[in-house]
């Protein structure tokens, strides 16, 4: 028996490949499905089945394109309503693998549809869990109100789940290991592990879900207290899986034009095009086009692409280093944003002078930050939970993720920082985007700034 964690760390996604005597089961796989389909390959292996745990709202799953390429059913639990033929299993179906089997568990709570799968070996003793949305390490799924269940509350839904947990997942055998969705840094949950396999018995000891303790009301108030609004691209996400999508080759093929400078140029007059500049933050922040918005590949790409541009159907060029077009288009399809027009390569200066005259962002370190930033106006652009753990004196908290929506609260000549300089840079390219002047980005942002005040 072979299982493997496939792990999108942009995500915090994580997909499984199971295989039982040349039998193959994928759970959840991500948008691009080559890796599956060679993995299997190597051992001359057949892709039988796949999986979906429920219907995702923070990436889009690549189970059809999966499915077309191999011919596997694809498979969900009960209450799934997918408008593309499946297999719709019941609580307690078994489903054939080798010689294993894998155990269909219905276990509401996150989704209506949130089904967890429990693999049995050759013995057919229990292995492991699958628990996708369901059970994470070191906590559960949020509600998943994106979904917007009609009749159902998120206190609802977090009593189904408080029920799902105990009834179904924790009478299970202490030894078998658990296999979550996903890990630290989703929006999928409140506060994860950064480990991303654990034994349920630890679980057990270590999650308030499965360790009394909290009852069933004091978790579900656990549960739903502060609960964030969705991020604004996860119900068209849900629309994706439910109802269907283009294979990744198709958007790569569709995406994959570069632009020349004049049609740049003719294209950037129209307000209904993003211009989305991927690169480091360094590079950004020395010359960049002007209006776009700085996300680069090496931070949360994706997560931040989906909370600053919202809308799925945006249409968007992209800046990259040459070499990493397609990289780029992958990572976008991942959550669904699948309408690039095409792309533009920038490695140096002197490229970006045939698109247009540059704009650039000035940026102090810590040092020159704290000699000169008395009596100025001080943006902390952090989540409310780190201001709340320490800022730097005077500071303003306003969260990247509402900076648009207070953009009449922030004046020029501001200070911008974050933790440690990726989410400030956004923020001063959003902010510069709709006509702030003179913004300082402070690099390596509190991190720094606490470093700074430690040494003197």
């Amino acid at each position: 028996m072979i299982v493997e964690q496939f792990y999108t760390s942009c995500l915090s996604q994580a997909s499984y490949y199971i295989e039982c005597s040349r039998e193959v089961a994928i759970i959840d796989p991500s948008r691009e499905v080559d890796h599956f389909i060679e993995k299997a390959s190597s051992t001359n292996s057949k892709i039988k089945y796949i999986f979906q745990t429920h219907f995702h709202a923070d990436f889009v799953s690549g189970h059809l394109t999966l499915s077309k390429l191999t011919e596997a059913p694809i498979v969900y639990g009960p209450n799934a309503d997918p408008l593309y033929e499946c297999v719709i299993s019941k609580d307690g179906d078994t489903f054939r693998l080798g010689d294993c089997n894998i155990k269909v568990i219905h276990t509401p709570g996150h989704t209506l549809e949130s089904t967890s799968y429990l693999l049995m070996d050759k013995n057919n003793k229990q292995h492991s869990i699958f628990t996708g949305d369901t059970l994470f390490l070191g906590d559960v799924g949020i509600p998943d109100v994106a979904q917007r269940y009609k009749g159902m509350s998120k206190e609802d839904l977090a009593g189904v789940l408080y029920d799902s947990i105990n009834n179904k997942i924790k009478p299970l055998n202490n030894d078998i290991t658990v296999y979550p969705g996903h890990g630290a840094g989703s929006a999928c949950g409140k506060s994860m592990m950064k480990e991303t396999v654990d034994s349920l018995s630890n679980q057990k000891i270590i999650n308030y879900s499965l360790n009394g303790t909290f009852t069933k009301t004091e978790f579900i108030k656990e549960l739903t207290n502060d609960l964030p609004e969705p991020p604004a691209y996860f119900p068209a996400n849900v629309k994706l899986n439910q109802e269907g999508y283009d294979d990744l080759s198709v958007v790569m093929n569709n995406s994959l034009n570069l632009i020349s400078p004049n049609e740049y140029k003719q294209l950037i007059k129209s307000d209904d095009i993003s211009i989305l500049d991927t690169r480091d933050s360094i590079d950004f922040v020395k010359y960049h086009l002007p209006n776009s918005i700085f996300i680069g590949l090496n931070g949360r790409f994706a997560p931040w692409v989906g909370a600053i541009l919202k809308d799925v159907n945006t249409q968007i060029i992209f800046v990259c280093n040459s070499g990493k077009e397609k990289e780029v288009i992958t990572r976008l399809a991942r959550i669904g944003f699948d309408k690039c027009i095409g792309y533009i390569n920038i490695d140096n200066e002197d490229q970006i002078l045939s698109f247009s005259e540059p704009n650039s962002l000035k940026c102090v370190n810590p040092s020159d930050f704290i000699k000169s930033v008395e009596n100025s106006n001080i943006i902390d652009v952090r989540t409310k939970n780190e201001f709340k753990n320490g800022t730097y004196k005077t500071s303003q908290n306003i969260p990247l993720s509402t900076i648009e929506e207070e953009i009449d609260n922030i004046s020029d000549n501001s200070y911008v920082f974050c933790a440690g300089g990726y989410r400030s840079v956004i923020a001063c390219s959003i902010l510069m985007k709709n006509g702030k002047k003179n913004l300082i980005n402070v690099h390596e942002g509190y991190l720094g700034i606490n470093k700074q005040i430690e040494s003197q």
